[in-house]
């Protein structure tokens, strides 16, 4: 009875409106998560070269990265609604030609001269999907038009809840699915791509009154370099945000090339790399979800900052450790520390960033924090590929281990400059 009165309070727009950004928010994280763990497989036909990979990795993120601002500013020009559905159909297409590029004999009817075409179509499938990802952020936008300050927390929890949950379905799926096929889950994947788009044009009402809309920025100001500009001219943040941004650079760097090491040097399968994923899904939701309000009252955001990673650190070192002998529990070992050590530094950063700005400074360096990820992730992956092609495949390892330590210094000096400066004022 309760649950019904309270669905009743909502009203059937705004359930119509939580549910079309949950499910935005959820196909957002599949397409990825089911993905990435098959990576390594799904192009051994057509590669088995890990800078290829790390740059097939890295082409989302940085198409996400170019388009980002337009995106964002072209929702705050014609509402929510016509930017969620161009931005899915961009997804589905996307992920179509990825998986018809994945399922297709091209060997049969290509001469020798064309067998380069797959990898062309797969680079473009990845640029359309990456540069049709604003859905997690205009999801986020519609959140917020539909909430009042005192409940925008409680209604933003809604993305953690859907990227968790993403974090653990995508590879669960993609480990079922897997069995019968490698391509199977990426046809999955676009199927959900598609129900997301039906769901959206369907039910999801605009949410941005056209009181509130403004007109299109300058061009300058769409291009995503000068966004990172509130990044590094800040004297107050820009040791943190360089510390951020080489954070994201090493981890998703040696990710990126994470399966393919597992598959070429303990010969896992499909199913084990994606079940490695779902260790990290669970793990995270756990730390993110449950610990980290807790873990931060008692320690603060710095130590859990530098001890998370401590914990990416230790993960990586342990990677290095493991043999053909030893590789499922060392790695599954090595992938929770991961995860956990992950999910402490990702929340922690940003709020340690957060809270040397003031109100009106929040909004331009925080927005560029993305971008400054989707950078970061970009660079990483590709380095990361090289790294494994020309030094060996446990190289990416020990280089985000050094970049690792790296962070740990610009934090802690940052830190100290700040305690100086306090105890001169």
């Amino acid at each position: 009875m309760k649950v019904r009165t309270k669905i009743k309070a909502l009203g059937q727009p705004k359930i119509k409106t939580l549910l079309s950004a949950f499910m935005t928010l959820l196909n957002d994280r599949l397409g990825e998560t089911i993905v990435f763990p098959l990576l390594p497989f799904l192009l051994e036909r057509f590669t088995q070269s890990a800078s290829t990979l790390g740059l097939l990795a890295g082409t989302y993120a940085i198409s996400q990265f170019a388009v980002a601002p337009l995106i964002g500013a072209l929702s705050d020009r014609y509402g929510r609604k016509p930017i969620i559905i161009t931005c899915v159909s961009g997804s589905v297409i996307g992920l179509f030609l990825f998986a018809f590029t994945v399922s297709l004999n091209w060997e049969q009817f290509l001469p020798t001269w064309a067998l380069g075409l797959p990898l062309f179509l797969l680079f473009g499938a990845r640029i359309i999907d990456g540069a049709s990802g604003g859905t997690a952020a205009t999801a986020t936008a519609v959140l917020a038009d539909i909430s009042t300050p005192e409940n925008r927390a409680k209604t933003f929890g809604l993305i953690g809840v859907a990227f968790g949950l993403g974090f653990v379905l995508g590879p669960g799926l993609g480990t079922a699915l897997a069995k019968f096929s490698v391509t199977l889950p990426v046809w999955a994947a676009t199927t959900f791509a598609i129900s997301n788009l039906v769901l959206v044009i369907w039910i999801l009402p605009e949410t941005l009154e056209l009181n509130k809309r403004n007109f299109l920025p300058k061009k300058r100001e769409l291009n995503p370099f000068t966004q990172l500009k509130y990044v590094f001219t800040n004297p107050i943040t820009k040791q943190l945000c360089l510390a951020f941004f080489i954070f994201f650079m090493a981890f998703n760097g040696f990710t990126a090339v994470l399966v393919l090491y597992l598959k070429q040097a303990f010969n896992w399968s499909p199913q084990l790399s994606s079940q490695a994923f779902i260790v990290v899904g669970v793990i995270a939701m756990i730390v993110q979800g449950g610990l980290i309000g807790p873990l931060v009252e008692i320690f603060g955001e710095l130590k859990l900052t530098l001890t998370g990673i401590g914990f990416v650190i230790a993960g990586c070192i342990l990677l290095t450790l493991a043999n053909i002998d030893n590789s499922v529990p060392v790695v599954f070992s090595a992938v929770a520390i991961l995860a956990m050590g992950t999910g402490l530094v990702t929340p922690c950063l940003r709020a340690l960033i957060s809270k040397k700005l003031s109100a009106a400074g929040q909004g331009a360096i925080l927005g560029s924090l993305q971008g400054l990820q989707s950078l970061g992730t970009f660079i990483g992956a590709a380095t990361a590929g090289l790294c494994y092609d020309f030094f060996g495949q446990r190289s990416p390892f020990f280089a985000t281990t050094f970049l690792l330590l790296t962070v740990i210094m610009l934090i802690s000096r940052g830190d100290l400059i700040q305690q100086n400066k306090i105890n001169h004022s």
